[in-house]
């Protein structure tokens, strides 16, 4: 039947917004006779959509709570598959004038000029990196703040927010690359920080523990996990590109 060879998955915006698995699935289908579904969430949902056997592996981007995932027994082998980086984003006009200051600089910035920030709020894996970003800058997070703005979206669709009230939010490059794919010459946005150690973006597969949900297809869930570390998937990732910009890097452990 089609359903024992359909593997379900839970990953992040980012990995669906960029279109990576639009592009990598129907090759994964080809090659394993395995059709692979997923549901696009936040990583902190797509964690617990594997807590609750919703989920045969998860495609996420948050190494604190998976690792921890995986001493709770829920998840079973993690290996890291690509990565990208996080970015700051903000308006052409750069109200708070933060283009080329460090993260925490222009985070102070952003808290002293009460300038828009727009924030996932959803606790996802690049809200989880924006909290503690915030933490490391002003020793707290400004969710009380007026103009500290939580979206509760995806990516792509706070991006547009941001960009519709001149504010500034945390973006995988990934996404960001999507984003100026769609706006073209019409793009108010810009990068506003990048490049520091502390942007790096990891990426992972974790299969869900049969131990934990007897449902799991751990067969098939192993045969995704070594089809998207092998050396011609990861070739097919490095390939992926938008505006000539490489989306993920691949840097799984061979």
């Amino acid at each position: 039947s089609l359903s024992a060879n359909s593997l379900m998955m839970a990953t992040t915006t980012s990995t669906d917004n960029t279109g990576l698995l639009d592009y990598l699935a129907p090759k994964f289908k080809q090659e394993s006779n395995i059709t692979l579904k997923w549901v696009a969430t936040g990583t902190g949902k797509a964690l617990k959509m594997g807590e609750n056997c919703d989920v045969d592996i998860l495609l996420v981007h948050a190494p604190a709570a998976e690792k921890k995932f995986v001493q709770k027994g829920f998840g079973k082998n993690r290996q890291e598959v690509m990565y990208n980086d996080f970015v700051f984003i903000g308006s052409k006009q750069d109200p708070a004038l933060v283009k080329g200051k460090s993260s925490k600089e222009a985070l102070q910035m952003i808290q002293a000029s009460k300038s828009n920030f727009f924030s996932r709020g959803d606790n996802s894996g690049t809200n989880k990196k924006e909290l503690s970003l915030w933490k490391e800058a002003l020793n707290i997070t400004p969710e009380k703040e007026s103009w500290y703005i939580q979206t509760g979206q995806g990516m792509l669709r706070t991006i547009n927010m941001a960009s519709e009230k001149n504010g500034y939010t945390l973006t995988d490059r990934g996404t960001w690359i999507k984003y100026m794919s769609q706006k073209k010459q019409d793009n108010p946005m810009q990068i506003v920080v990048e490049n520091e150690a502390n942007l790096f973006n990891q990426y992972s597969v974790i299969t869900i523990n049969k131990e934990k949900c007897s449902n799991v297809k751990t067969d098939l869930a192993q045969t995704f996990t070594t089809w998207i570390t092998s050396p011609s998937t990861q070739k097919l990732i490095a390939d992926f590109r938008l505006l000539e910009q490489a989306l993920f890097v691949p840097n799984a452990k061979q």
